[in-house]
């Protein structure tokens, strides 16, 4: 098992929750959240390969009231 939370380049990112066998499964799920406004990185460790991504927010809301 692996860690629920790493950093990348002092970046917190959240592991999807799911041990995938081979490297191109996690690609693949790359691209999905990629395309959803996700920063993704993709880990292979002990023959396992995680997905930890982040979202990635372009503008902060402020509220005036």
């Amino acid at each position: 098992m692996t860690h629920r939370a790493r950093f990348f380049e002092g970046k917190k990112y959240m592991w999807d929750g799911t041990e995938y066998e081979r490297e191109a499964q996690g690609r693949e799920v790359e691209k999905e959240y990629t395309a959803n406004g996700f920063d993704v990185r993709v880990c292979c460790e002990e023959g396992k390969v995680f997905v930890y991504s982040r979202r990635v927010i372009s503008a902060a809301a402020v509220d005036e009231g």
